[in-house]
């Protein structure tokens, strides 16, 4: 029996392990203007997923996560942001109508997603990974509001989560960027 039992552990662990070793670079999601955005491609840069809303009171924070993109950029840093409907309808655009919000009022240059469900029965893929410790190896989280940050290494790994309130070029991003 109890050498069942540490075999039947010993697969949970590895499954569990497996999961977590893919990381970000296996998702493939759809980016705002339609073309598919390869997380893979993000390997050796560490990342931040944002999500967006450009009804809330929190949108001003695009203007600081642009100049936190544009200063860490050329040093391997991607902003990744989702435009989310999830809370109290922040964001009923279309993905046209989002493009064009974040560039005419804040210049956004960094990578804008198609929008999707951060929570909730049609939450995306990359959500579930991001916020459940069994797919992320990490953590659990709920996202709570629009602008939650989520910070991911070199290698494609979870490694922390900021509350929207947290200002996206606060000292402790500013700090893990550095590192």
């Amino acid at each position: 029996m109890k050498k069942a039992f540490t075999i039947i552990a010993l697969f949970v662990f590895v499954a569990f392990t497996a999961k977590a070793q893919n990381g970000i670079h296996q998702f493939t999601v759809k980016a705002i203007d339609g073309t598919n955005f390869n997380f893979a491609d993000l390997k050796g840069k560490k990342v931040m997923v944002v999500n967006t809303a450009s009804k809330c009171g929190l949108t001003p924070q695009y203007e600081l996560l642009e100049a936190l993109y544009k200063e860490y950029q050329d040093q391997g840093f991607v902003i990744v942001g989702f435009p989310a409907n999830n809370f109290l309808w922040q964001e009923p655009g279309t993905d046209q109508e989002i493009k064009e919000f974040c560039s005419e009022n804040y210049g956004v240059t960094f990578p804008m997603m198609s929008k999707i469900s951060v929570k909730g029965d049609d939450i995306h893929p990359l959500y579930t990974w991001l916020t459940q410790k069994s797919e992320n190896g990490l953590m659990d989280s709920k996202v709570k509001w629009n602008f939650q940050k989520y910070l991911i290494d070199e290698n494609g790994k979870l490694v922390d989560m900021l509350s929207p309130r947290d200002k996206p070029n606060s000292e402790k991003v500013v700090s893990w960027l550095k590192q």
